[in-house]
C-alpha cells in the first residue's frame, strides 16, 4: 500500500479522513489511486464529492467523479450491510469497510476487472450479515463466511477481535484477518474470470481437479481435519479441503505479497518492490521481507505476521496466478 501527500506536503495515509497537519478533509479517488485534499469542511475537490457512507456513517473515505452518483466504487459493490441501529455493529461495519477497500485498491493497482451487479447479474458483490450465535433475533442460524456466483458472504462477527480470535484458535489457523477472508474469498470470484481455455490444464496440474464434488470435500475436510496431517506442499492446512480452495489460499498470499512489499518500497526498504510485473523479483524480495516482517514481530513479542514456509509447488502456484494477471 502506498502512502499519499496532502496539498500541504503531510504524508497521509489510506485511511486518513483528515490532514494530521493542515486539517483539512481528504479522501481517496479510485480513478486516480490517490488521496486528495478537500478545499474547505465541507466542499470536495473539483469535480469530485465524498460518499454517502462516509457522510452519514463516517465508515467510508472515497470520493466520485459522476455527479449523478451517492455511493463510491466501493461502496456500490454493497449487497447487504449491518444493523446501524446498534453501535457496534456500526463498529464492525466501519472495520469490514476498511479492509475491502484495501482489497479493492490492490485490485485496481493490479488492473483486475471489477464488475458490480449492476452491470452483470453474477458480478462481484458483498454481504455482511450474522447469525443467532450473536444476534438471536435474525434469522439465520449459521452464517459461513464465503462467495457464490460473486457474492461474498462475511459473517460480520470476524469483525470483533475476541470472536475472531477465538474462532483462529478453535480452527487452530496459523493466520486469521478480516482481510485475508476478503482476499480469500475474492480468489473464488477471479477464479471464474481468469481461469479457463488453455490455463485449465495447466491449473489441474498444479492444484488437481476442480470438478470434484466440492460439498463432499469440504464435509470430508471438516469431519477429519483434526486428524489430518498437514500437507507440506500445500500453503495451508485449508488448503487441502479441495483444489477451489488451495486456489484461493494461493489467490490470497499473492494479495498478501504485493501489497506488503508496495508498502515497503513505500518506506524505501531495500526488500521492497513496485515491480509488480517481475514475479522473480517478487518471490526474492518477498522471502527476504517476511523473514524480517517475523523477525521484527517476535522483537516485540508478538507471533509470526506471516508464519507460512511456501514449498516449490506453492511458488510454482504464485507463478501461476501471476501469469494470469499479468499475461505475457
Amino acid at each position: 500500500m502506498r502512502n499519499f501527500v496532502c496539498s500541504c506536503g503531510q504524508t497521509l495515509f489510506f485511511e486518513n479522513t483528515r490532514c494530521l497537519a493542515c486539517n483539512s478533509r481528504v479522501g481517496f479517488y479510485p480513478d486516480a489511486l490517490d488521496m486528495r485534499a478537500f478545499a474547505d469542511g465541507t466542499a470536495g475537490p473539483p469535480g469530485l464529492h465524498l460518499c454517502r457512507n462516509g457522510i452519514d456513517y463516517d465508515v467510508c473515505n472515497w470520493l466520485i467523479g459522476e455527479p449523478g452518483n451517492s455511493y463510491c466504487l466501493s461502496c456500490t459493490l454493497n449487497h447487504t450491510i449491518p444493523n446501524l441501529m446498534e453501535s457496534h455493529r456500526r463498529r464492525w461495519w466501519k472495520s469490514l469497510e476498511h479492509a475491502k477497500r484495501r482489497l479493492i485498491y490492490s485490485l485496481l493497482t493490479l488492473q483486475l476487472p471489477i464488475v458490480g451487479r449492476a452491470h452483470e447479474e453474477d458480478g462481484l458483490a458483498f454481504e455482511f450479515i450474522e447469525d443467532k450465535r450473536t444476534n438471536p433475533r435474525v434469522l439465520e442460524e449459521h452464517v459461513n463466511t464465503g462467495h457464490a456466483g460473486g457474492l461474498i458472504t462475511i459473517n460480520i462477527a470476524e469483525a470483533d477481535h475476541v470472536s475472531r480470535e477465538i474462532t483462529r484458535q478453535y480452527t487452530g489457523e496459523l493466520y486469521r484477518t478480516l482481510l485475508g477472508h476478503f482476499r480469500h474469498e475474492s480468489g473464488h470470484y477471479y477464479y471464474s474470470r481468469l481461469v479457463s481455455g488453455d490455463s485449465i490444464a495447466a491449473f489441474r496440474d498444479l492444484f488437481g481437479d476442480e470438478r470434484q464434488d466440492y460439498g463432499k470435500a469440504l464435509e470430508y475436510y471438516y469431519s477429519n481435519k483434526s486428524s489430518m496431517v498437514r500437507d507440506p506442499d500445500l500453503i495451508s492446512h485449508y488448503a487441502q479441503a479441495h483444489p477451489l480452495e488451495d486456489w484461493a489460499e494461493v489467490w490470497a498470499h499473492y494479495l498478501h505479497m504485493v501489497d506488503a512489499l508496495e508498502t515497503a518500497a513505500e518506506f524505501q526498504m531495500q526488500q521492497g518492490s513496485t515491480h509488480l510485473d517481475d514475479i522473480d523479483e517478487l518471490l526474492r524480495k518477498w522471502s527476504g521481507l517476511s523473514i524480517m516482517l517475523n523477525s521484527l514481530n517476535r522483537s516485540m513479542g508478538l507471533e509470526d505476521a506471516y508464519p507460512f514456509v511456501l514449498s516449490e509447488l506453492t511458488l510454482k502456484k504464485l507463478r501461476f496466478v501471476h501469469g494470469l494477471i499479468y499475461p505475457s
